[in-house]
């Protein structure tokens, strides 16, 4: 029977080259296999069991599931990887994703991400997906384990699942300046991109485009290619991202290829202004300045 919850922490890059065999074979059933939206590395399994735990949630079902950051962008457009967050988010499954911080773990010192799956959104969440920074929700223990040197306290929890209630974008939980948690929502569209190539012409000795049955031959040399987000034309963009610099560019439709990737330190990243010119010549000259009275003081007793 299919299960309704389910919440899972399958280890991180693990390789399934034992299982490779079959796990192929299942890929090749379509929709009568876990596996027929897309395979990862074979060195990185993580996604295999967010496939697994999806084909055994009923239509109301809701899956938690802790995974490192690899399944949020490996992979490029077309590849498996990609084609399974294609697969999650096309589908309106991926609910919202919750950065924890680094050093939770007994065995790893990265960060981790929790997953959370949903078959059946309510409709204020329909269409969206709800992205949460608690990487500053942590309270450092008095002694660690392994590499875990951070709990997630009773706060941590009280601030992470009402950030995950209210469903605010930019929403601060908690104290900037100590523990707290960022919510941001995003349309699921947001995550995705048209990759398309750029082509330019080969040129004779007298810089002339090549052209074969009246048409420009592509130079190998010169393709390029651009990341479109599905909410752009792609006409539109390459009009007014390529064309003032590439006049003579066109774009090969037949290779375009859309792409899912979820950055989240993009999305939370929060600009730091430089330290001052002033305040580093200041500094230095104090460092100077030491360095100087010590070489006085040492070179003035040998004297």
């Amino acid at each position: 029977m299919p299960k309704v919850q389910i919440i899972a922490n399958p280890p991180f890059v693990i390789d399934w080259k034992r299982e490779q065999k079959a796990v192929e074979a299942e890929a090749q059933k379509s929709e009568l296999g876990r596996f027929a939206q897309g395979l990862p590395k074979i060195s990185d399994g993580q996604q295999l069991f967010v496939l697994n735990g999806l084909s055994k949630l009923a239509q109301n079902g809701k899956m938690a599931i802790v995974q490192n950051g690899s399944p949020l962008f490996s992979g490029d457009a077309g590849s498996g990887p990609s084609e399974i967050r294609r697969y999650i988010l096309e589908n309106d499954w991926l609910d919202a994703i919750i950065q924890l911080s680094t050093d939770m773990f007994m065995n790893t010192d990265i960060s981790t991400y929790i997953w959370m799956l949903s078959k059946n959104k309510p409709a204020y969440r329909a269409g969206k997906v709800q992205l949460i920074d608690a990487s500053h929700c942590g309270e450092q223990r008095r002694k660690s384990i392994g590499f875990k040197r951070y709990d997630v306290t009773d706060l941590c929890r009280e601030l992470i699942v009402k950030a995950y209630g209210e469903f605010r974008n930019d929403e601060i939980y908690g104290d900037k300046n100590g523990v707290y948690c960022h919510s941001k929502i995003f349309d699921n569209v947001e995550f995705g991109y048209n990759k398309i190539v750029v082509e330019r012409p080969e040129v004779d000795e007298n810089g002339q485009p090549v052209l074969k049955k009246g048409k420009p031959v592509a130079d190998a040399s010169k393709r390029d290619t651009e990341n479109v987000p599905l909410r752009e034309d792609i006409d539109e963009y390459f009009a007014r991202e390529v064309l003032p610099y590439a006049p003579d560019a066109w774009i090969d439709k037949k290779k375009s290829k859309v792409g899912y990737e979820i950055p989240m330190t993009r999305y939370f990243y929060e600009y730091q202004a430089p330290e001052k010119v002033e305040d580093i010549m200041a500094r230095l000259s104090g460092i100077e300045a030491d360095i100087q009275s010590s070489l006085s003081a040492l070179f003035g007793k040998g004297n």
